[in-house]
């Protein structure tokens, strides 16, 4: 496969295990991006990298950062004509249920070779399953940015989303929702370099700040076939405000369960946010339950 022009052939790195085992793989990350370097790459190449331009604190307030401490990836700070700035983000792990047809994915689960899975809307099953999951609306955006090029939008770009369940279950994984596919979804970046989903606001289960996973491929292709699954892809997170978490949590029915998890979590003490800051990832979110949510994200690559 012909890579993108602006994506190394990276071998995938990510997602073996538990959230838990996260520390260790972005230690050997680091050890491989260390070796990396030492070939000369990285005076001549960029790698594939995630960024966003600012973010929002704990409480949604925005913030601007340049950079992140204990990212598994370099840090890329671009400023584009108009003033504006990109800052690379953490690669970070996939966890246990990305279901991407990776090594990691257990059991080589593949919900991005379903019939359907290319769509916008992704609150209820396809590829022949039925059933749609609960909860408040959001719409989520993302929009992918080149930082090497002063944050010219990318278009073309395959994503893959997925999150949990205002239960806080995993459809194709959790107990009692393993033959439903909900809640994943792919989508292209149009020429704004936006790919936006309809989706719901993802409960909080123990252990985990409120977040929703995103794994960013060179083209349809190399995300949907098969044969190529898992090729040049990077992947990162996307966390919640408080605010609107708490706006949700204990208010709506079904998401009862997070309530006690989320008063018993971080953003310090999260396995995955607390080990390279937040901010950077940190969604810029609005609206409310009545009318539902967006969640908005700028993604450098």
């Amino acid at each position: 496969m012909t890579p993108h022009p602006l994506l190394p052939a990276a071998s995938h790195a990510h997602g073996l295990g538990h959230d838990l085992d996260t520390l260790a793989r972005q230690m050997a990350g680091r050890r491989q991006w260390l070796r990396w370097l030492a070939t000369g790459a990285g005076a001549c190449a960029m790698p594939l990298v995630l960024g966003a331009c600012g973010g929002a604190a704990e409480d949604g307030s925005a913030t601007t950062s340049t950079g992140s401490s204990g990212s598994t990836t370099s840090t890329t700070t671009t400023t584009s004509s108009s003033g504006g700035s990109c800052s690379s983000i953490p690669s970070e792990t996939a966890g246990p249920y990305p279901a991407d047809g990776s090594l990691a994915s257990s059991q080589r689960l593949n919900a991005l070779t379903l019939s359907g899975i290319v769509r916008s809307d992704i609150r209820s099953s396809v590829g022949g399953a039925s059933g749609t999951a609960a909860g408040v609306p959001l719409t989520l955006t993302l929009q992918l940015v080149n930082t090497a090029a002063s944050c010219a939008n990318l278009q073309g770009l395959a994503v893959y989303v997925w999150h949990c369940t205002r239960e806080g279950g995993y459809s194709m994984y959790s107990s009692g929702i393993t033959g439903q596919n909900y809640l994943r979804g792919v989508q292209v970046s149009d020429a704004n370099g936006q790919v936006s989903f309809t989706t719901i606001f993802p409960g909080c289960y123990s252990g985990r700040w409120p977040h929703i996973h995103f794994e960013v491929y060179p083209n349809l292709l190399s995300a949907t076939d098969s044969s190529q699954v898992s090729d040049y892809e990077r992947v990162s997170q996307l966390a919640l405000p408080a605010s609107f978490c708490n706006q949700v949590y204990g208010v709506v029915a079904g998401y009862e369960a997070s309530v006690a998890n989320f008063a018993g979590i971080s953003l310090a003490s999260d396995n995955v946010f607390g080990n390279d800051g937040a901010a950077l990832q940190m969604a810029t979110v609005s609206g409310d339950v009545a009318s539902g949510f967006t969640a908005t994200l700028q993604v450098g690559i």
